[in-house]
């Protein structure tokens, strides 16, 4: 299937490899991807293992599950159990559409999951954001190398790493959302209103310092990051979703933090960051290191829906266990939320929207920052009116 050409372009490739036991899907699929792509084939299970070590190895796998001899369910098993292929991001492509497939898929550690017959948009997409989410990677590992090589003259390398980071997850994130980047724009500023107000007291001046405020709202974009690894037809539906699909949509958060955190962790484990950062990764509230930003950004990608009183999730977390930066993400993104339209409800005016937080306080939202938004409440308000999306004034 790949074509001959130069060494240095053929370098610069991405690797796809693609499993299916049935031959006119190989050749389907490997014609779609050829050319943006170096493509791989494998008839087997077992031609899947051993391709997937070769070198150069996958950037990314795309896995049937219905084959004989050895399923795509075993596959990933063993791609998983293997540390020289544990972290190759898998797509299953597969006639198996039941939410029971896709939630063992996913459990078993498939970064998504396309459902046969094939959109050839939808799957030229896909593979290009797992793509570059799996190079973002090695592009972080590489970037933290050079810089911390050049620490004596680099002073600006937290900056560097920061803005990298932001930029590519976040764009990552946006190309499978429909949110827009007037929610982003949004959220930021309603945090920072919050910050703001909340560092007036004596309680809140360490952990919301200029710096550190910075940090937060410079990472609130990455909240819904673990977007990434919702199926299409759960993430774009176009109504309420059923509560076996709210189950899989709730794995975002889980997936956004995950996510994060596997950077830092490889940075810590490979001796690419500093002891500072090392100890920061093993302390999560205690962000002194040059990788702030990034931790950060995992506890509001992983901890936003965390909810006050203990009944959010992924952890069910209570009260100030909840990192500060989660807890403001919470309040903003569920403000915005109400005031926006979404597929199954029409924006609801600002009067309601305030009576809803009012009665979340101390419930869903920290008590604490209910009072900082409505002491401040005219500047949400402001903010709402100025970015408001086209045809949807706030009320």
């Amino acid at each position: 299937m790949n074509l001959p050409m130069n060494t240095v372009a053929a370098a610069t490739k991405p690797v796809v490899l693609i499993v299916d036991d049935n031959s006119a899907n190989l050749l389907m699929l490997g014609d779609l991807l050829d050319g943006p792509y170096r493509v791989r084939l494998a008839k087997s299970g077992e031609q899947a293992l051993t391709a997937a070590v070769l070198e150069p190895q996958p950037d990314l796998i795309l896995l049937d599950i219905m084959m004989p001899d050895m399923d795509g369910y075993e596959v990933i098993r063993r791609l998983r159990d293997n540390p020289r292929t544990a972290e190759i991001p898998v797509i299953y492509v597969t006639a198996k559409t039941s939410s029971e497939d896709e939630a063992l898929g996913l459990n078993l550690g498939a970064a998504d999951y396309i459902n046969k017959p094939i959109n050839p948009a939808v799957m030229l997409a896909r593979v290009a954001a797992h793509v570059q989410l799996n190079r973002m990677r090695d592009t972080l590992l590489e970037h933290n190398h050079q810089l911390e090589a050049e620490v004596a003259r680099r002073v600006s390398e937290t900056v560097l790493v920061q803005e990298a980071s932001m930029r590519a997850l976040a764009a990552l994130g946006e190309t499978r959302d429909n949110e827009t980047g007037h929610h982003i724009r949004r959220t930021q500023l309603y945090i920072d209103v919050l910050g703001r107000h909340l560092v007036q007291d004596r309680r809140f001046r360490d952990q919301l310092s200029p710096k550190r405020l910075a940090m937060i709202v410079k990472a609130a974009p990455l909240h819904d990051i673990g977007k990434i690894g919702i199926p299409d037809h759960i993430l774009l539906k176009p109504g309420r979703l059923t509560p076996e699909e709210f189950e899989i949509m709730k794995t975002h958060a889980t997936i956004g933090g995950q996510t994060i955190d596997r950077a830092l962790r490889e940075l810590a484990a490979d001796n690419l960051i500093g002891r500072s950062a090392i100890a920061a990764v093993a302390h999560p509230h205690d962000q002194s290191g040059p990788l702030d930003f990034l931790i950060i950004a995992r506890e509001i990608a992983a901890l936003h829906h965390e909810r006050w009183d203990g009944s959010g999730y992924p952890g069910g977390l209570t009260g100030e266990v909840i990192p500060l930066p989660a807890r403001l993400m919470a309040l903003a993104d569920v403000f915005d939320a109400l005031i926006s339209r979404r597929v199954y409800k029409d924006p609801m005016p600002m009067d309601e929207v305030t009576r809803i937080i009012e009665e979340q306080r101390g419930r869903h939202f920290d008590p604490d920052i209910v009072d900082a938004f409505l002491a401040r409440k005219d500047e949400f308000v402001a903010i709402a009116e100025r970015y408001a999306e086209p045809g949807d004034p706030v009320r």
